[in-house]
């Protein structure tokens, strides 16, 4: 198994708006660093413009709604990438581009290897994940750090 995961946002202004042109800017940057990182799998691609990243992926016809949605080996390679690399100091500062998010919007599940999920399915698991919290289905990140540690999504030891 492998490990999906979907963070979605509202920008707070329109993907051309000076505001948020410093996100903008980095996004292929960031999600660039990502694709490089050991145990990455897979990402949602937008229309490959440069400076776009997946921001053409609406969530309610909203586009100010922006979702990112990738696939990782496993629980470890995900979290080094998240906290320990460039994309932790982008993260930190997401408050200068995002709406404060007062429902649950991240949500991590395991997947086939194989698998790329969709944007729905993504968004089912989070329904899922809003609506019975943490289970091996559906769960976040204190969950994933409680269960997962330096295993895969299904709770073997990782070999791939």
């Amino acid at each position: 198994m492998h490990l999906a995961e979907l963070n979605i946002g509202r920008l707070i202004a329109p993907t051309d708006d000076p505001r948020v042109a410093e996100f903008m800017d980095n996004l292929d940057r960031i999600n660039g660093l990502g694709k490089r990182m050991p145990g990455f799998v897979w990402m949602m691609e937008g229309s490959g413009e440069p400076g776009t990243g997946n921001t053409e992926a609406k969530i309610d016809g909203d586009p100010q709604f922006v979702a990112n949605l990738t696939v990782w080996a496993d629980f470890p390679s995900l979290r080094t990438y998240v906290f320990d690399t460039l994309h932790a100091r982008f993260m930190n500062r997401r408050a200068e581009w995002f709406k404060r998010m007062t429902d649950q919007h991240f949500v991590m599940w395991p997947v086939p290897v194989g698998h790329k999920p969709t944007l729905s399915e993504a968004l089912a698991r989070l329904e899922d994940f809003k609506r019975d919290g943490d289970t091996p289905a559906a769960f976040g990140w204190t969950w994933a750090r409680a269960n997962l540690g330096e295993t895969s999504p299904d709770g073997a030891p990782d070999i791939a």
